[in-house]
């Protein structure tokens, strides 16, 4: 629709000061209306505690960060569905942020799934002692990642030969850590299918 925001564009506002806090219930009524300072209002009062329990659940502050911003997007997005008469809009955000937390914990697990089934082929192999198949293993890898856009390689090869983390990786390349997770994501899927095509093929 012509001049709706997409969630990409979306940012929260600041809130505007009033000279009396709003209460919860006057933040759900203004949020269910599509006032955007009831979503900064919502954002400054119960972020830390959404961040809290992100952090505590996945041991990462940016991570704890991304998911926060996933959550008040989400809230802004399904306001509408939001209905006070069932519970307290703190409930209802807490829900949310289970739900985002238990994505962010999920796509971790495939992201390591991911890593584990490319790093068992993308690990250098003594030269002296490899076998045959190690080498062909080497070979099919090194023309799948060349297919692969430059950023993605740079992403996969820090992290398989130089053994960074992602986070060290954003360091290295000055890219936001989303965009090396986004990069690193894309490229492993893109590769793993690429060497099941060279397998079966």
């Amino acid at each position: 629709m012509t001049g709706q925001k997409t969630p990409a564009q979306l940012t929260v506002p600041r809130r505007v000061p009033h000279d009396e806090p709003l209460t919860d219930e006057e933040v759900a009524r203004g949020l269910v209306r599509g006032d955007e300072a009831c979503l900064a209002a919502a954002h400054d009062r119960w972020s830390p505690l959404v961040h809290t329990l992100a952090r505590r659940a996945l041991g990462d502050d940016k991570e704890a960060e991304d998911v926060t911003q996933q959550v008040f997007l989400g809230m802004w997005r399904g306001r509408h569905g939001y209905r006070p008469e069932r519970g307290a809009i703190a409930g209802w955000i807490v829900g949310i942020a289970k739900r985002k937390i238990a994505d962010a914990l999920a796509a971790r697990t495939r992201r390591a799934e991911l890593v584990a089934s490319a790093g068992a082929v993308l690990v250098l192999a003594d030269p002296v002692a490899e076998r045959p198949e190690a080498v062909l293993d080497r070979v099919l890898v090194g023309r799948e990642m060349a297919k692969l856009p430059t950023t993605q390689q740079r992403v996969l090869r820090l992290a398989f030969y130089e053994d960074l983390t992602q986070t060290q990786i954003a360091r290295r390349t000055g890219l936001p850590l989303g965009t090396v997770k986004s990069h690193a994501r894309r490229g492993l899927h893109q590769l793993k299918h690429g060497l099941r095509r060279e397998v079966s093929g």
